[in-house]
């Protein structure tokens, strides 16, 4: 196939906050499918806040970013080419195919993406990674029961706003936490939260109080950092949390100091747990189905923030990462 193939690369590990140079936008030609193997083009591309510890060279549950490599993401593209017998030219896909216009991939991790669903953007959103994130990390880790107070950080990001949307759906008081009064009144006027802090200019742990009189019965960490420490101390006993993401800390070139939040932990009882949504891959297709439904049904709402241009990747990341997005951050590449 004629014609070149865009690709962003790690050029270099960043030290704090990434900067435009760690990044490299190259060029290579467009690769054959061999046997086995399938082309994609990539119409839109994940940004994710994951992927900023994937660029340090420390031990974590993935490896390492390699420098000089396809920056590794979530995207969602139209089979062009196919010698796969169980993938055909035209078929729509979603896989972890990297910041580039055109991937090859021999099945592995892919999964079909039905356009006539939903729009083929939500794959890599509210049908996708977030949408599965949030679905069991709230109700499998925290168990939300009917008429309990759910708080979540991060709250107008792409997961955030799905868990707090299935809270309310099964019948719990809602507190977001989120920077921004446009933020603060999408999930507040349109997604329906009980209530929404703003932490920019609001002091949280005082709004909890007020917003959270009976306590809180579970919280669904985004964030980490000032933001938690305010949560823990309203906790109700036996409450539980959900640690999906430490955003708040991913740049720092040294440690916060904070409080000591381990003896609450103790002394109400809670269960605190860090998870991973690909624990969960062998019940994805549980969660479909119902993350289908509620956006058919109009009770899970979507946004999303769209850059254009796989030149515009980089600072579609980075804004991603000082919190200028709300909802799910995307990268248009191709219309197909």
């Amino acid at each position: 196939m004629p014609g070149t193939n865009q690709q962003v690369l790690l050029a270099a590990r960043p030290t704090g906050f990434p900067k435009p140079t760690d990044f490299r936008l190259t060029e290579s030609p467009i690769p054959e499918p061999a046997d086995g193997q399938f082309l994609v083009r990539v119409a839109y591309l994940s940004v994710d806040p994951y992927m900023r510890g994937r660029m340090n060279d420390a031990r974590s549950y993935a490896e390492p970013q390699k420098l000089n490599e396809v920056m590794g993401g979530g995207a969602v593209g139209k089979v062009v080419a196919s010698r796969h017998p169980q993938f055909a030219e035209g078929e729509f896909v979603t896989g972890m195919f990297g910041w580039q216009q055109y991937a090859l991939s021999d099945g592995r991790g892919v999964m079909k993406v039905d356009p006539r669903v939903a729009p083929i953007s939500t794959s890599l959103g509210v049908l996708g990674m977030p949408g599965l994130t949030a679905y069991f990390g709230l109700l499998d880790v925290c168990a939300p029961r009917s008429g309990e107070t759910v708080v979540v950080s991060g709250a107008a990001g792409a997961v955030g706003s799905t868990v707090g949307q299935i809270a309310r759906i099964h019948g719990c008081r809602v507190v977001g936490i989120a920077g921004g009064d446009d933020k603060i009144r999408w999930i507040r006027e349109e997604l329906g939260f009980d209530a929404a802090i703003n932490y920019k200019t609001e002091n949280v742990h005082a709004k909890l109080k007020e917003t959270c009189p009976s306590g809180i019965d579970c919280y669904f960490d985004n964030v980490g950092g000032s933001t938690t420490d305010a949560v823990f101390p309203l906790m109700n006993t036996h409450g539980r949390v959900s640690v999906c993401g430490q955003i708040s800390m991913y740049n720092l070139e040294k440690p916060e100091m904070g409080p000591r939040l381990l003896p609450l932990v103790l002394v109400w009882t809670l269960k605190v747990q860090g998870f991973l949504v690909f624990q969960y891959a062998s019940r994805y297709a549980e969660a479909f189905p119902h993350l289908a439904r509620w956006v058919t049904e109009g009770k899970l709402k979507y946004r999303e923030t769209i850059a254009e241009g796989i030149e515009n990747a980089v600072s579609a990341f980075l804004g991603m990462l000082r919190g200028e997005n709300i909802g799910k951050q995307l990268v248009r590449i191709a219309d197909l």
